[in-house]
């Protein structure tokens, strides 16, 4: 058996049937996970962007009509902090134009409405990210049953053998191990970027919430 027949190539394409099946499930679940980690990675840097940007403006002193109506000219580009004011001023301005309604209520109103917009904006950022953490989790296994398949494979060819010697085993066991290594590959990066991005999300989430917190607190003392 020279070098050239245990190349990662040589040794893929020489597999049994079992081990390129779990191969190809691999690399196809490591191909999403990385589409995953990208796009995710995209969405994740434009919201803290868009809320950085918000907090900016609504800390600048800007009249809050005025800056609803920006918001909801572009709600969809807005970001996720400017649809959560977006929805609270709506609901405190529909809220504020009744009568007979205290002043509790009418700010539980526009709380209500901007935890409302603020799940979703969670949920949506929170999407795909448990496909990763089950990447993460379940690769490894899938790729070490190949790899159990695979040298349950080349200890039943030492059965032919008469004398068997390491030549014999050795390509068995390196296809083997190859749907192991294919299987790390896909669980490392989908970890690593799942702790990184579910951070990031918990960090945009304690920044929304005390946006709602202190915008209530403004719209509180406007009833006053």
């Amino acid at each position: 058996m020279n070098s050239e027949d245990l190349s990662i190539l040589s040794l893929i394409a020489n597999a049994s049937l079992v081990v390129k099946f779990v191969m190809a499930i691999l690399a196809s679940v490591s191909f999403m996970s990385w589409y995953w980690i990208f796009r995710k990675g995209l969405t994740l840097g434009a919201t803290r962007n868009n809320t950085g940007n918000f907090e900016q403006q609504f800390w600048s002193g800007i009249d809050l009509v005025q800056l609803y109506r920006n918001v909801s000219q572009d709600r969809d580009n807005a970001g996720a902090l400017a649809r959560i004011f977006e929805s609270g001023f709506r609901e405190f301005s529909k809220l504020h134009g009744q009568k007979g309604l205290e002043p509790a209520d009418i700010i539980n109103g526009a709380r209500r409405a901007m935890r409302a917009t603020y799940q979703r904006e969670i949920d949506d950022l929170e999407a795909h990210l448990a496909f990763l953490a089950s990447v993460g989790s379940v690769s490894p296994y899938v790729g070490l049953f190949g790899t159990v398949w695979g040298i349950m494979n080349a200890f039943r060819g030492l059965a032919n053998v008469g004398s068997a010697t390491l030549a014999h085993v050795a390509p068995g066991i390196a296809e083997a191990l190859v749907a192991t290594a294919i299987g790390l590959f896909a669980a490392i990066p989908a970890v690593v970027a799942y702790n990184r991005y579910i951070h990031e999300v918990d960090r945009l989430s304690i920044r929304f919430e005390s946006f709602i917190e202190e915008f209530s607190n403004i719209l509180q003392r406007q009833l006053r």
